[in-house]
C-alpha cells in the first residue's frame, strides 16, 4: 500500500515546485525515449480494459473474462453433485474433453424437480405432465396414433422415434443429457464450466397468462435462484463468466423491463449478466444470448435411425413447389401471414396450405409433416416472434425454408445451420411481397438441380437439428445438443485463453519497463 499524503505539505506546494517537477518530467522524457513509449504503452492497455469493463453488458461483444484464480476451495454441501443422478460410466479424459469439462449444480428441487413434479400446476387451463414426460420428449406415439396421428406419413420402422414434444421442453431435455455427457465431471475444481439446471422457463409458465399474478410472482424463483449461486464458491471465483444455464422459451420471455410488462426480468437481474444462455430464439444483439434449435417431434435412437430418415426425406417425391402452414392474425393490421395464406389459395395446386386457425397444428399432426414431406419449399414468417419451431420442422422433412426476416434464422442458430443462407435457403424480403412480388414466381425461377443442391444441405444438416432419444446421443454423430454444448466449452475456452494473452502482454510489458 502506498503511504498516504500529509494534507498540510500539499497546501505549502509552491509554484516553483511544481515547474521543477515537470522539467525532470521532461529531462526523463528526453533521456529515456523508449521507457517513455512502453510507459503509455502499458498505460494505453489499462485504459482499454478498464474501458472494456465498463461497458453495458447488453451489447458488448469483446468483455473478457477475470482470471480464474487456482486456489483450492473447501466446496459446500451446496456445490455437492446431484446425489440421484447417474454416476458416468468413466472419468472424463483430457484428451476427449480437450475444450474442458463441465460440472452440474445440484440445485434445490424448488428450481426443477419440484416443478417437473407439479406438472399439473405449469398451465392456467390443463395439465402439462404428458408434455415434459420422458425426460422432455412428451408422449410417445401409439399403434392408434400410429394410424389416427401420422398414418402412412412416417415409414413404420421410424414410428417409435417420433413424439408429442413441446417447443418448450428444452430444458428439461438438455438437463437429462448433460447428466451423461462425456465430458462432465463430479469434481467441480475440474470443471471449467458449470451448467445451472433452473427450468426458468416451466417456472415462469403459469404466471404469464393473468392478471392475478404479478411481476413479484413471474420473478420468484430466479430472485431464488440467484441469491443462491451467488453464494457458491465457483460462482463468485468468475462472476458467471464460466456458468450456463438453458432457457426453454425465447429471450424476450425473461427481458421484462416494467412490472407490468410481458414475462420475467431474470436476464435483466444483475447476477445474469456474465452467464451464458442458451434459447429456442436470442437477441442476437446480446453476446451471452446462443439459439439453438427449437425441439421437433423426432427423436432418433442411434446414428442407423438418423440416416434411414435422412434416405426417406431425401427419396421423398414433392409434388408441390411451396407450402404454409400458418394462420391469419385478424387482430393485426396489414398482417403478413393472411398475405401469404392468399397468395398460396391463389397458386392453385402449386402450393399446399394447412390453415392452422383450428387445431390442425398441435404438437404430432401429420397434416404439417405430410405437406413439409410433398414441399420443395416451405414458407417461414415470423410467428409471435421472429423464430418458430416450424423452421425445424420445415427442414427435418427436407423441405427448403423460405424467409422473409434476418431474424428468423440467419441471426439466431450460428452454430447449426450452413455459413451460407443462400446454400440452404432462399430469402424474399417482406417489402417485396407486400408491394406486390408473387412468391410462386420468386420459387418458379429455381432449377431443378439448384432445388435438388439446396434441398441436399437441408438433409446434410439435419442431425443438428434434432435431439436423440438417447441419453448418450447419436455415437459419433454430433445432434442439437452435443453441438450447443461443445460450443459452450470451446468458447469459455476462447475466453481462458484471450484472458491469458492479455495478461501475459501485460506481464511482459512491465518487465520491459524495469
Amino acid at each position: 500500500m502506498l503511504p498516504k499524503t500529509d494534507p498540510p505539505l500539499l497546501k505549502s506546494t509552491k509554484s516553483s515546485d511544481y515547474s521543477h517537477y515537470f522539467s525532470s518530467i521532461q529531462t526523463f522524457v528526453s533521456s529515456h525515449p523508449r521507457s517513455w513509449i512502453l510507459l503509455c504503452i502499458l498505460s494505453l492497455q489499462i485504459f482499454l480494459l478498464f474501458c472494456i469493463y465498463s461497458l453495458p453488458v447488453s451489447f458488448s461483444y469483446h468483455h473478457l473474462p477475470p482470471p480464474l484464480v487456482t486456489t483450492n476451495f473447501s466446496i459446500t454441501k451446496s456445490t455437492a453433485i446431484i446425489k440421484e443422478q447417474e454416476t458416468p460410466t468413466s472419468t472424463p479424459s483430457d484428451d476427449i474433453c480437450s475444450d474442458g469439462k463441465v460440472y452440474v449444480y445440484e440445485l434445490p428441487k424448488m428450481f426443477n424437480r419440484e416443478l417437473s413434479e407439479k406438472c399439473d400446476e405449469l398451465n392456467p387451463w390443463n395439465s402439462r405432465c404428458e408434455a415434459i414426460s420422458n425426460n422432455g420428449l412428451g408422449r410417445k406415439y401409439t399403434a392408434v396414433d400410429g394410424q389416427r396421428i401420422i398414418g402412412k406419413v412416417v415409414p413404420e420402422h421410424l414410428k417409435s422415434s417420433w413424439y408429442f414434444t413441446d417447443q418448450f421442453a428444452s430444458e428439461i431435455i438438455y438437463h437429462n443429457r448433460i447428466l451423461r455427457h462425456k465430458c462432465r465431471t463430479f469434481d467441480p475444481s475440474s470443471a471449467s464450466a458449470y451448467y445451472l439446471p433452473f427450468y426458468a422457463g416451466l417456472a415462469v409458465g403459469k404466471f404469464l397468462w393473468s392478471d392475478n399474478y404479478t411481476a413479484y410472482h413471474r420473478d420468484y424463483h430466479s430472485v431464488k435462484l440467484l441469491k443462491w449461486v451467488q453464494k457458491q464458491v465457483y460462482f463468485k471465483r468468475s462472476k458467471g463468466w464460466d456458468h450456463f444455464i438453458m432457457l426453454g422459451r425465447i429471450s424476450w420471455d425473461f427481458r421484462r423491463s416494467k412490472d407490468n410488462d410481458w414475462g420475467s426480468s431474470f436476464i435483466y437481474m444483475p447476477a445474469m449478466h456474465n452467464i451464458t444462455r442458451l434459447l429456442i430464439e436470442r437477441n442476437p444483439w446480446d453476446y451471452f444470448d446462443i439459439g439453438v434449435p427449437y425441439p421437433t417431434g423426432f427423436h432418433p435412437k442411434n446414428e442407423s435411425e438418423l440416416t434411414q430418415w435422412q434416405d426417406f426425406v431425401r427419396s421423398r417425391e414433392r409434388k408441390t413447389l411451396f407450402s404454409f402452414a400458418g394462420a391469419k392474425r385478424g387482430k393485426i393490421k396489414n398482417d403478413f401471414r393472411g398475405l401469404l395464406l392468399d397468395q398460396c389459395k391463389d397458386s392453385g395446386n402449386r402450393c399446399k396450405l394447412v390453415d392452422c386457425g383450428g387445431t390442425r397444428c398441435v404438437n404430432g399432426s401429420s397434416a404439417i409433416l405430410e405437406t413439409f414431406l410433398e414441399s420443395d419449399f416451405c414458407l417461414q414468417p415470423r410467428g409471435d416472434s421472429f423464430t418458430r419451431r416450424s423452421i425445424f420442422d420445415c427442414m427435418i422433412a427436407g423441405s427448403i425454408p423460405v424467409f422473409f426476416w434476418h431474424r428468423s434464422a440467419y441471426y439466431q442458430y450460428d452454430w447449426f445451420l450452413p455459413s451460407e443462407p443462400e446454400s440452404y435457403s432462399v430469402y424474399i424480403d417482406r417489402k417485396d411481397v407486400i408491394n406486390g412480388t408473387s412468391v410462386r414466381g420468386v420459387l418458379e425461377k429455381f432449377s431443378k438441380n439448384e432445388v435438388r443442391k439446396m434441398r441436399e444441405k437441408v438433409i446434410e444438416y439435419i442431425p443438428k437439428f434434432v435431439y436423440a432419444d438417447s441419453k448418450d446421443g447419436l455415437g459419433s454423430t454430433q445432434d442439437a445438443f452435443d453441438v450447443a454444448i461443445d460450443g459452450v466449452l470451446k468458447r469459455f475456452k476462447a475466453h481462458r485463453n484471450m484472458w491469458d494473452r492479455n495478461e501475459n502482454n501485460t506481464t511482459t510489458t512491465i518487465r520491459k519497463l524495469k
